[in-house]
Protein backbone atom coordinates (compact mmCIF):
# COMPACT_ATOMS: atom_id res chain seq x y z
CA UNK A 1 0.00 0.00 0.00
CA UNK A 2 2.87 2.39 0.79
CA UNK A 3 4.48 1.66 -2.56
CA UNK A 4 1.19 2.18 -4.36
CA UNK A 5 0.61 5.43 -2.48
CA UNK A 6 4.07 6.65 -3.43
CA UNK A 7 3.45 5.77 -7.08
CA UNK A 8 0.19 7.71 -7.07
CA UNK A 9 1.66 10.82 -5.44
CA UNK A 10 4.76 10.83 -7.61
CA UNK A 11 3.10 10.17 -10.98
CA UNK A 12 -0.36 11.77 -10.80
CA UNK A 13 -1.25 15.47 -10.84
CA UNK A 14 -2.00 16.22 -7.19
CA UNK A 15 -5.05 18.26 -8.16
CA UNK A 16 -6.45 15.16 -9.88
CA UNK A 17 -5.73 13.05 -6.81
CA UNK A 18 -7.70 15.51 -4.70
CA UNK A 19 -10.61 15.39 -7.16
CA UNK A 20 -10.55 11.61 -7.08
CA UNK A 21 -10.34 11.39 -3.31
CA UNK A 22 -13.16 13.86 -2.73
CA UNK A 23 -15.58 13.32 -5.62
CA UNK A 24 -15.17 9.57 -5.96
CA UNK A 25 -13.95 8.51 -2.52
CA UNK A 26 -15.68 10.70 0.06
CA UNK A 27 -18.78 11.57 -1.95
CA UNK A 28 -18.99 8.03 -3.30
CA UNK A 29 -19.15 6.63 0.24
CA UNK A 30 -21.88 9.13 1.09
CA UNK A 31 -23.76 8.07 -2.02
CA UNK A 32 -23.66 4.41 -1.00
CA UNK A 33 -24.85 5.31 2.50
CA UNK A 34 -27.82 7.16 1.00
CA UNK A 35 -28.47 4.11 -1.18
CA UNK A 36 -28.60 1.87 1.90
CA UNK A 37 -31.02 4.24 3.61
CA UNK A 38 -33.27 4.20 0.55
CA UNK A 39 -33.28 0.41 0.59
CA UNK A 40 -34.88 0.48 4.03
CA UNK A 41 -37.70 2.52 2.49
CA UNK A 42 -38.08 0.03 -0.36
CA UNK A 43 -36.63 2.39 -2.98
CA UNK A 44 -33.78 1.30 -5.24
CA UNK A 45 -31.80 4.01 -7.00
CA UNK A 46 -28.21 3.03 -7.86
CA UNK A 47 -25.37 5.12 -6.42
CA UNK A 48 -23.36 4.30 -9.53
CA UNK A 49 -24.84 4.79 -13.00
CA UNK A 50 -23.18 3.46 -16.13
CA UNK A 51 -24.01 5.32 -19.32
CA UNK A 52 -23.20 4.24 -22.87
CA UNK A 53 -23.05 7.61 -24.58
CA UNK A 54 -22.68 6.29 -28.14
CA UNK A 55 -22.98 3.07 -30.10
CA UNK A 56 -20.20 3.91 -32.53
CA UNK A 57 -16.68 2.50 -32.30
CA UNK A 58 -13.52 2.26 -34.38
CA UNK A 59 -13.03 -1.44 -33.48
CA UNK A 60 -15.08 -4.59 -34.10
CA UNK A 61 -14.49 -6.76 -31.03
CA UNK A 62 -15.50 -10.38 -30.64
CA UNK A 63 -18.44 -10.71 -28.30
CA UNK A 64 -19.46 -7.06 -28.56
CA UNK A 65 -23.16 -6.55 -27.86
CA UNK A 66 -23.26 -2.93 -29.06
CA UNK A 67 -24.48 -2.14 -32.58
CA UNK A 68 -21.19 -0.56 -33.58
CA UNK A 69 -21.73 -1.33 -37.26
CA UNK A 70 -25.09 0.44 -37.38
CA UNK A 71 -25.83 4.16 -37.88
CA UNK A 72 -24.15 6.35 -35.28
CA UNK A 73 -26.12 7.64 -32.35
CA UNK A 74 -25.06 9.87 -29.47
CA UNK A 75 -26.81 10.79 -26.24
CA UNK A 76 -27.17 14.56 -26.46
CA UNK A 77 -25.41 16.95 -24.12
CA UNK A 78 -28.81 18.22 -22.99
CA UNK A 79 -29.99 14.72 -22.05
CA UNK A 80 -26.71 13.93 -20.29
CA UNK A 81 -26.84 17.13 -18.26
CA UNK A 82 -30.44 16.52 -17.23
CA UNK A 83 -29.67 12.91 -16.30
CA UNK A 84 -26.56 13.73 -14.26
CA UNK A 85 -28.12 16.76 -12.57
CA UNK A 86 -31.11 14.72 -11.48
CA UNK A 87 -28.90 11.92 -10.14
CA UNK A 88 -26.81 14.47 -8.25
CA UNK A 89 -29.90 15.61 -6.38
CA UNK A 90 -30.01 12.15 -4.82
CA UNK A 91 -26.37 12.05 -3.83
CA UNK A 92 -24.73 10.52 -6.91
CA UNK A 93 -21.26 11.74 -7.84
CA UNK A 94 -19.74 8.87 -9.86
CA UNK A 95 -20.64 7.89 -13.41
CA UNK A 96 -19.17 5.25 -15.70
CA UNK A 97 -18.96 6.37 -19.32
CA UNK A 98 -19.13 3.58 -21.90
CA UNK A 99 -19.77 3.15 -25.61
CA UNK A 100 -19.01 2.06 -28.28
CA UNK A 101 -15.97 4.24 -27.92
CA UNK A 102 -16.73 7.26 -25.68
CA UNK A 103 -14.03 9.44 -27.23
CA UNK A 104 -15.95 9.34 -30.52
CA UNK A 105 -18.75 11.34 -28.86
CA UNK A 106 -18.27 14.91 -30.12
CA UNK A 107 -19.30 16.43 -26.77
CA UNK A 108 -17.55 14.11 -24.32
CA UNK A 109 -15.38 16.88 -22.92
CA UNK A 110 -18.38 19.22 -22.67
CA UNK A 111 -20.10 16.59 -20.52
CA UNK A 112 -17.10 16.35 -18.20
CA UNK A 113 -16.68 20.13 -17.98
CA UNK A 114 -20.35 20.63 -17.14
CA UNK A 115 -20.01 18.58 -13.94
CA UNK A 116 -16.80 19.46 -12.07
CA UNK A 117 -18.41 18.16 -8.86
CA UNK A 118 -18.61 14.62 -10.26
CA UNK A 119 -16.10 11.93 -11.13
CA UNK A 120 -16.14 9.90 -14.34
CA UNK A 121 -14.55 6.62 -15.36
CA UNK A 122 -14.20 6.40 -19.13
CA UNK A 123 -14.11 2.88 -20.60
CA UNK A 124 -12.00 3.25 -23.74
CA UNK A 125 -9.81 1.33 -26.16
CA UNK A 126 -7.26 4.11 -25.72
CA UNK A 127 -6.73 4.80 -29.39
CA UNK A 128 -8.03 8.35 -29.16
CA UNK A 129 -5.78 9.18 -26.23
CA UNK A 130 -2.88 11.38 -27.19
CA UNK A 131 -1.20 14.40 -25.63
CA UNK A 132 -4.03 16.67 -26.77
CA UNK A 133 -6.93 14.59 -25.43
CA UNK A 134 -5.07 13.41 -22.31
CA UNK A 135 -3.98 16.97 -21.65
CA UNK A 136 -7.55 18.14 -21.83
CA UNK A 137 -8.60 15.41 -19.38
CA UNK A 138 -5.87 16.63 -17.03
CA UNK A 139 -7.09 20.20 -17.33
CA UNK A 140 -10.70 19.24 -16.57
CA UNK A 141 -9.48 16.98 -13.79
CA UNK A 142 -12.50 14.78 -13.01
CA UNK A 143 -12.04 11.63 -15.10
CA UNK A 144 -9.91 8.50 -15.25
CA UNK A 145 -9.45 6.53 -18.46
CA UNK A 146 -9.89 2.76 -18.10
CA UNK A 147 -8.08 1.43 -21.16
CA UNK A 148 -8.81 -2.05 -22.45
CA UNK A 149 -5.98 -4.42 -23.38
CA UNK A 150 -7.05 -7.80 -24.70
CA UNK A 151 -3.82 -9.72 -25.16
CA UNK A 152 -0.66 -9.92 -27.24
CA UNK A 153 -0.38 -8.16 -30.58
CA UNK A 154 -1.73 -11.15 -32.52
CA UNK A 155 -4.51 -11.90 -30.01
CA UNK A 156 -5.51 -8.22 -29.79
CA UNK A 157 -5.91 -7.95 -33.55
CA UNK A 158 -8.07 -11.08 -33.59
CA UNK A 159 -10.14 -10.08 -30.56
CA UNK A 160 -10.68 -6.52 -31.74
CA UNK A 161 -11.14 -6.92 -35.45
CA UNK A 162 -8.49 -4.44 -36.57
CA UNK A 163 -4.72 -4.34 -37.20
CA UNK A 164 -1.98 -3.00 -34.89
CA UNK A 165 -4.50 -2.57 -32.08
CA UNK A 166 -2.11 -3.26 -29.20
CA UNK A 167 0.55 -0.75 -30.24
CA UNK A 168 -2.06 1.99 -30.62
CA UNK A 169 -3.61 1.14 -27.27
CA UNK A 170 -0.23 1.12 -25.52
CA UNK A 171 0.45 4.54 -27.02
CA UNK A 172 -2.79 5.70 -25.43
CA UNK A 173 -1.69 4.37 -22.04
CA UNK A 174 1.64 6.18 -22.44
CA UNK A 175 -0.13 9.44 -23.25
CA UNK A 176 -2.39 9.13 -20.21
CA UNK A 177 0.54 8.39 -17.89
CA UNK A 178 2.69 11.11 -19.45
CA UNK A 179 -0.06 13.63 -18.73
CA UNK A 180 -0.23 12.47 -15.10
CA UNK A 181 -3.74 11.02 -15.22
CA UNK A 182 -4.99 8.29 -12.91
CA UNK A 183 -4.73 5.51 -15.48
CA UNK A 184 -6.41 2.12 -15.44
CA UNK A 185 -6.16 -0.96 -17.65
CA UNK A 186 -9.07 -3.37 -18.12
CA UNK A 187 -9.17 -6.82 -19.65
CA UNK A 188 -12.04 -9.07 -20.64
CA UNK A 189 -10.37 -12.35 -19.72
CA UNK A 190 -11.14 -15.15 -22.17
CA UNK A 191 -9.61 -18.31 -23.59
CA UNK A 192 -7.34 -16.51 -26.04
CA UNK A 193 -5.71 -14.16 -23.50
CA UNK A 194 -5.91 -16.10 -20.23
CA UNK A 195 -2.40 -17.56 -20.36
CA UNK A 196 -0.82 -14.26 -21.43
CA UNK A 197 -2.49 -11.89 -18.99
CA UNK A 198 -3.53 -13.83 -15.89
CA UNK A 199 0.03 -13.93 -14.63
CA UNK A 200 2.29 -11.91 -12.39
CA UNK A 201 4.58 -10.79 -15.21
CA UNK A 202 1.72 -8.94 -16.88
CA UNK A 203 0.92 -7.08 -13.68
CA UNK A 204 4.60 -6.12 -13.37
CA UNK A 205 4.51 -4.80 -16.93
CA UNK A 206 1.43 -2.71 -16.17
CA UNK A 207 3.20 -1.18 -13.18
CA UNK A 208 6.30 -0.52 -15.28
CA UNK A 209 4.15 1.20 -17.90
CA UNK A 210 2.70 3.44 -15.20
CA UNK A 211 -0.83 2.06 -14.77
CA UNK A 212 -2.36 2.80 -11.37
CA UNK A 213 -5.16 0.23 -11.34
CA UNK A 214 -6.31 -2.83 -13.24
CA UNK A 215 -9.68 -4.46 -13.71
CA UNK A 216 -10.09 -8.07 -14.84
CA UNK A 217 -13.64 -9.02 -15.81
CA UNK A 218 -14.52 -12.31 -17.44
CA UNK A 219 -15.69 -12.66 -21.02
CA UNK A 220 -19.45 -12.83 -21.50
CA UNK A 221 -20.61 -14.57 -24.70
CA UNK A 222 -23.52 -12.36 -25.68
CA UNK A 223 -24.53 -10.27 -28.68
CA UNK A 224 -24.82 -11.03 -32.40
CA UNK A 225 -21.38 -12.74 -32.55
CA UNK A 226 -21.16 -14.25 -29.10
CA UNK A 227 -18.11 -16.48 -29.74
CA UNK A 228 -18.98 -18.84 -26.87
CA UNK A 229 -15.74 -20.77 -27.41
CA UNK A 230 -13.94 -17.85 -25.74
CA UNK A 231 -15.82 -18.24 -22.44
CA UNK A 232 -13.80 -19.38 -19.43
CA UNK A 233 -14.35 -22.74 -17.79
CA UNK A 234 -15.07 -23.20 -14.09
CA UNK A 235 -11.44 -23.64 -13.08
CA UNK A 236 -10.43 -20.51 -14.94
CA UNK A 237 -13.22 -18.46 -13.37
CA UNK A 238 -11.99 -19.40 -9.90
CA UNK A 239 -8.38 -18.78 -10.97
CA UNK A 240 -9.17 -15.22 -12.09
CA UNK A 241 -10.70 -14.44 -8.70
CA UNK A 242 -7.78 -16.01 -6.83
CA UNK A 243 -5.27 -14.16 -8.99
CA UNK A 244 -6.90 -10.79 -8.28
CA UNK A 245 -6.88 -11.37 -4.54
CA UNK A 246 -3.22 -12.44 -4.58
CA UNK A 247 -2.13 -9.44 -6.66
CA UNK A 248 -3.81 -7.07 -4.22
CA UNK A 249 -1.45 -8.30 -1.54
CA UNK A 250 1.73 -8.38 -3.62
CA UNK A 251 1.74 -5.54 -6.12
CA UNK A 252 1.82 -1.75 -5.97
CA UNK A 253 -1.28 -1.41 -8.14
CA UNK A 254 -4.97 -1.28 -7.25
CA UNK A 255 -6.98 -4.29 -8.41
CA UNK A 256 -10.64 -3.53 -9.04
CA UNK A 257 -13.48 -6.00 -9.23
CA UNK A 258 -17.22 -5.59 -8.96
CA UNK A 259 -18.43 -9.15 -8.74
CA UNK A 260 -17.41 -10.47 -5.30
CA UNK A 261 -17.93 -9.28 -1.74
CA UNK A 262 -15.44 -9.23 1.15
CA UNK A 263 -16.08 -12.92 1.89
CA UNK A 264 -15.45 -13.90 -1.70
CA UNK A 265 -19.13 -14.57 -2.36
CA UNK A 266 -20.30 -13.67 -5.83
CA UNK A 267 -22.63 -10.77 -6.46
CA UNK A 268 -24.26 -9.06 -9.42
CA UNK A 269 -24.16 -5.23 -9.28
CA UNK A 270 -27.49 -5.01 -11.11
CA UNK A 271 -29.18 -7.59 -8.86
CA UNK A 272 -28.07 -5.69 -5.74
CA UNK A 273 -29.24 -2.44 -7.32
CA UNK A 274 -25.89 -0.74 -6.88
CA UNK A 275 -25.70 -0.02 -10.59
CA UNK A 276 -27.93 0.05 -13.66
CA UNK A 277 -27.27 1.07 -17.24
CA UNK A 278 -28.39 3.70 -19.73
CA UNK A 279 -28.13 2.73 -23.40
CA UNK A 280 -26.91 5.05 -26.20
CA UNK A 281 -30.59 5.74 -26.96
CA UNK A 282 -31.47 6.63 -23.38
CA UNK A 283 -33.06 3.27 -22.53
CA UNK A 284 -33.02 2.35 -18.84
CA UNK A 285 -31.63 -1.19 -18.67
CA UNK A 286 -30.65 -3.50 -15.77
CA UNK A 287 -27.07 -3.78 -17.06
CA UNK A 288 -25.18 -3.29 -20.35
CA UNK A 289 -25.66 -6.89 -21.56
CA UNK A 290 -29.40 -6.95 -20.82
CA UNK A 291 -30.66 -5.03 -23.83
CA UNK A 292 -34.31 -4.76 -22.93
CA UNK A 293 -36.20 -1.86 -21.37
CA UNK A 294 -39.58 -0.30 -20.77
CA UNK A 295 -38.41 3.14 -19.67
CA UNK A 296 -36.14 5.88 -21.00
CA UNK A 297 -34.32 8.84 -19.51
CA UNK A 298 -36.94 11.11 -21.09
CA UNK A 299 -39.77 9.62 -19.00
CA UNK A 300 -41.23 11.56 -16.06
CA UNK A 301 -39.85 14.80 -17.52
CA UNK A 302 -36.32 13.45 -17.21
CA UNK A 303 -36.62 12.46 -13.55
CA UNK A 304 -34.33 9.41 -13.62
CA UNK A 305 -34.83 8.83 -9.89
CA UNK A 306 -38.59 8.46 -10.30
CA UNK A 307 -38.19 6.36 -13.43
CA UNK A 308 -35.80 3.89 -11.84
CA UNK A 309 -37.41 3.61 -8.43
CA UNK A 310 -40.82 2.96 -9.99
CA UNK A 311 -39.73 0.57 -12.77
CA UNK A 312 -41.53 -2.82 -12.53
CA UNK A 313 -39.02 -4.31 -14.98
CA UNK A 314 -35.96 -3.33 -12.94
CA UNK A 315 -37.59 -4.52 -9.72
CA UNK A 316 -38.52 -7.88 -11.22
CA UNK A 317 -35.05 -8.31 -12.71
CA UNK A 318 -33.37 -7.66 -9.36
CA UNK A 319 -35.62 -10.05 -7.44
CA UNK A 320 -35.51 -12.81 -10.06
CA UNK A 321 -31.75 -12.60 -10.50
CA UNK A 322 -31.02 -12.54 -6.76
CA UNK A 323 -33.34 -15.48 -6.12
CA UNK A 324 -31.78 -17.59 -8.87
CA UNK A 325 -28.06 -16.99 -8.30
CA UNK A 326 -25.44 -14.75 -6.74
CA UNK A 327 -23.75 -14.72 -10.13
CA UNK A 328 -24.87 -13.60 -13.57
CA UNK A 329 -28.41 -14.59 -14.50
CA UNK A 330 -27.66 -13.86 -18.17
CA UNK A 331 -24.95 -16.52 -18.24
CA UNK A 332 -26.44 -19.04 -15.81
CA UNK A 333 -30.18 -18.74 -16.44
CA UNK A 334 -30.96 -17.06 -19.78
CA UNK A 335 -34.34 -18.81 -19.57
CA UNK A 336 -35.25 -16.81 -16.47
CA UNK A 337 -34.17 -13.56 -18.09
CA UNK A 338 -36.42 -14.40 -21.03
CA UNK A 339 -39.32 -14.92 -18.60
CA UNK A 340 -38.72 -11.50 -17.01
CA UNK A 341 -38.59 -9.80 -20.40
CA UNK A 342 -41.74 -11.60 -21.56
CA UNK A 343 -43.62 -10.85 -18.34
CA UNK A 344 -43.17 -7.13 -18.84
CA UNK A 345 -43.34 -7.14 -22.63
CA UNK A 346 -40.02 -5.29 -22.57
CA UNK A 347 -38.82 -3.95 -25.88
CA UNK A 348 -35.58 -4.83 -27.60
CA UNK A 349 -33.30 -1.78 -27.26
CA UNK A 350 -30.86 -2.82 -29.99
CA UNK A 351 -30.82 -1.48 -33.53
CA UNK A 352 -30.50 -5.01 -34.91
CA UNK A 353 -33.71 -6.10 -33.10
CA UNK A 354 -32.36 -9.57 -32.45
CA UNK A 355 -31.80 -9.52 -28.68
CA UNK A 356 -34.57 -12.02 -27.95
CA UNK A 357 -33.40 -14.41 -30.66
CA UNK A 358 -29.87 -14.21 -29.26
CA UNK A 359 -31.18 -14.87 -25.76
CA UNK A 360 -33.15 -17.91 -26.90
CA UNK A 361 -30.08 -19.66 -28.30
CA UNK A 362 -27.82 -18.95 -25.32
CA UNK A 363 -26.54 -21.96 -23.42
CA UNK A 364 -26.42 -21.99 -19.63
CA UNK A 365 -22.85 -21.69 -18.39
CA UNK A 366 -20.86 -20.83 -15.28
CA UNK A 367 -20.34 -17.32 -13.95
CA UNK A 368 -18.56 -15.83 -10.94
CA UNK A 369 -20.86 -17.78 -8.60
CA UNK A 370 -18.94 -20.91 -7.58
CA UNK A 371 -20.43 -22.14 -4.26
CA UNK A 372 -17.89 -23.74 -1.96
CA UNK A 373 -14.97 -22.24 -3.85
CA UNK A 374 -15.10 -18.70 -2.50
CA UNK A 375 -11.83 -16.78 -2.20
CA UNK A 376 -12.16 -14.19 0.61
CA UNK A 377 -10.38 -10.86 0.49
CA UNK A 378 -7.03 -10.98 2.27
CA UNK A 379 -6.08 -7.33 2.51
CA UNK A 380 -7.77 -5.49 5.36
CA UNK A 381 -8.43 -2.34 3.33
CA UNK A 382 -10.19 -4.10 0.47
CA UNK A 383 -12.07 -6.23 2.98
CA UNK A 384 -13.25 -3.18 4.92
CA UNK A 385 -14.26 -1.23 1.80
CA UNK A 386 -16.23 -4.11 0.33
CA UNK A 387 -17.95 -4.94 3.59
CA UNK A 388 -19.24 -1.39 4.05
CA UNK A 389 -19.62 0.04 0.55
CA UNK A 390 -19.90 -2.74 -1.99
CA UNK A 391 -21.51 -6.02 -1.03
CA UNK A 392 -24.89 -7.77 -1.22
CA UNK A 393 -26.98 -5.08 0.52
CA UNK A 394 -29.48 -7.73 1.55
CA UNK A 395 -30.30 -8.73 -2.02
CA UNK A 396 -29.51 -12.38 -1.36
CA UNK A 397 -31.24 -12.82 1.98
Amino acid sequence: MLKMGYRMVSTVDLRLLWKFGYSFGYKGMKSVNRFKKRLKEGKVFPPFLYISITNTCNLRCQGCWVDVDKPQHFISLEDMNRLINNAKKHGNSFFGILGGEPFMHPQLFDILEAHPDCYFQIFTNGQYLNDETAGRLRKIGNATPLISVEGTEIVSDERRGRKKVLSKTLAGIEAAVRNRLITGVATSVCQSNFDDLVREEWVDELIERGAHYMWFHTYRPVGPDANPELALNTEQLVAVRRFGVEMRNKKAIAVVDAYWDDKGQALCPAATGISHHISPFGDVEPCPIVQFANETIQDNDGDIYKTMTESPLLEDFRKTAAKATRGCIVLERPDLLKEVVTRHDARDTTIRKAAMAELEVMDSRGSQHQPGREVPEKHWMYRFAKKHWFFGFGAYT
